[in-house]
């Protein structure tokens, strides 16, 4: 068995647009970019969403495609920051991740979902002789403290009366 050594470390920034969720995750297959489309193109007609796919043989090409141009722009602009071996990065507007995610994690060669958040996104990359990988996400910020009344008060009145997941 042979050592493989672990060039250097970066975190890469994503950028996700002001109204925006991102959704990043591994897959195995060049089709991927075109089943993740078919998955959220009917999700739902006022869903926007761009999608990028970095390619792990062969070319190894970001391939892309979506909806709505800007986001499938933004999308690649984010799988050539990581460069990381079939790494999918999708964007969604005018919807959530909670509204798609059971989609996506049915499509036959999706293996993990690493983030899916509307948060400032960094991403750990480890880089090999052999190509880069994604170690990990730093999804926000570090909890502050624990949740008061008030708090409490506050997210359920978010869920019910300002987002309409909860009655």
């Amino acid at each position: 068995m042979s050592v493989v050594a672990i060039k250097g470390w970066s975190v890469e920034q994503m950028d996700v647009p002001e109204g925006c969720n991102l959704i990043l995750g591994q897959s195995h297959f060049i089709k991927t970019v075109e089943d993740l489309y078919e998955a959220l193109v009917t999700a739902g007609p006022q869903l926007e969403f761009g999608i990028a796919f970095c390619e792990a043989s062969g070319p190894c090409l970001v391939r892309s495609d979506g909806n709505t141009p800007d986001l499938v722009e933004t999308a690649v602009a984010n799988a050539m920051k990581l460069r990381t071996g079939h790494t999918f990065v999708i964007l969604l507007r005018n919807g959530y991740p909670i509204n798609v995610l059971d989609r996506i994690k049915t499509v036959q060669e999706v293996c993990r979902i690493d983030a899916a958040t509307a948060n400032p996104l960094q991403v750990i990359v480890c880089e090999t002789d052999q190509g880069r990988g994604v170690a990990g996400v730093v999804d926000g910020f570090a909890s502050k403290g624990v949740e008061t009344e008030e708090d409490v008060a506050d997210r359920r009145h978010l869920l019910r009366n300002i987002i309409g997941y909860k009655r």
